[in-house]
């Protein structure tokens, strides 16, 4: 079967995506991204990442497929190189039971996600089945890519889909390790990642307008760049404009570059665009053909500094341009004011899709290629 052609923002590479298996009766190790947010009770605030997993859980379970699901939650002490055990506050338990209500279908979930008991329990299993691991992070090895752990999750599948775009920029063993010993590609979720934010570098409507708010100057300076060189106008929030001058950095092209005329303040800090930099912003909005936004404009915690970014997603909803929204913090937002599937793209990637934007290589992705 011919693996698909996939363009990345820099070249052309071959990779095998999930409709180049031949899945029946294999068990397919699926690398999800269901690091959703909870409540100080436990309760999943928002389920958007599990939601857009499951067309392709649903396809692999309707090709007869033995599917078996991993995924991290959270950063338990393992994540600083400590001996963890396990502990309801990390436990993916109830991720898996959103998923069974959300797939509608029964998943068994499994207490552990490697050793002998999860192989014999994994090699019961019929097709169409549905089996989901526990956290990989309990384990060090997942985040020191320890190649024992990663052949320890290999032994557990006969193909590796990598489902999990949000945790690509991790070199992890679960995502770089793991491809080294099955035959492995990419999900729905990440062909359409890769597929939209390479259409955003090279193929946009013009004009192509940009929204970089947050903070975080480091990580966003080369995206802005990057951005520079193929926008039309980049429109700025506040935090990310101060960064920028007292770090001195450097802009390709600053005259393409729009930053706040005015805000709305509290104990001498700009927590909001004020009503002169939204209306500035709204007349570039409605002129765009692409729009392409990353980071809120305020503090969008307290709702009197949500405003400037409460009207600028109406806006961009409003202008009728392609739409792509990105980073844990903007959808969350969006999601909270029901606003989020008004976007056209919205990416489940936070630090995975402003590398990727920047032209740098993702690891999780360079470990499938030509595979």
């Amino acid at each position: 079967m011919a693996m698909s052609d996939i363009a990345t923002s820099d070249r052309h590479f071959i990779m095998k995506t999930i409709r180049d298996f031949d899945v029946k009766n294999k068990r397919v190790l699926v690398r999800c991204g269901f690091n959703v947010p909870f409540d100080e009770k436990g309760n999943i605030l928002d389920d958007f990442r599990i939601r857009q997993t499951i067309p392709t859980i649903e396809y692999l379970v309707k090709k007869k497929a033995k599917v078996v699901l991993m995924s991290h939650l959270g950063r338990p002490k393992s994540w600083n190189m400590k001996h963890e055990t396990w502990n309801k506050e990390f436990s993916l338990m109830s991720v898996a039971l959103r998923l069974e209500k959300l797939l509608k279908r029964q998943i068994k979930f499994l207490p552990d996600c490697i050793g002998e008991n999860v192989e014999k329990k994994i090699e019961k299993m019929k097709p169409g089945e549905v089996v989901f691991l526990e956290n990989l992070r309990f384990y060090k090895g997942e985040i020191e890519n320890n190649p024992k752990f990663a052949k320890s999750l290999a032994k557990l599948g006969d193909i590796f889909i990598q489902e999990a775009f949000g945790v690509c920029h991790r070199k992890h063993a679960s995502i770089v390790g793991v491809p080294k010993y099955l035959r492995s590609g990419i999900g729905f979720l990440v062909e359409k990642e890769i597929k939209v934010l390479t259409q955003l570098q090279k193929k946009s409507k013009r004009p192509l307008v940009i929204i970089i708010g947050g903070k975080k100057v480091k990580t966003k300076a080369k995206l802005i760049n990057k951005f520079l060189a193929i926008a039309d106008k980049i429109l700025l929030g506040h935090l990310i404009e101060k960064e920028i001058k007292k770090k001195n950095i450097k802009l390709k092209a600053p005259r393409k570059i729009i930053a706040p005329i005015d805000s709305l303040s509290e104990q001498g800090k700009d927590l909001d665009i004020g009503p002169k930099t939204l209306n500035l912003f709204k007349q570039e909005i409605f002129q765009a053909k692409t729009i392409f936004w990353s980071g809120q404009l305020g503090l969008t915690e307290q709702k009197k500094f949500s405003k400037g970014s409460l009207e600028m997603a109406k806006a961009i909803i409003k202008s009728g341009a392609y739409s792509i929204v990105g980073g844990g913090d903007t959808i969350a937002f969006l999601g909270k004011n029901n606003l989020r599937d008004k976007f056209d793209f919205v990416s489940t990637g936070g630090g995975a899709m402003l590398v990727f934007l920047s032209g740098e290589k993702l690891p999780g992705i360079e470990a499938l290629k030509n595979l």
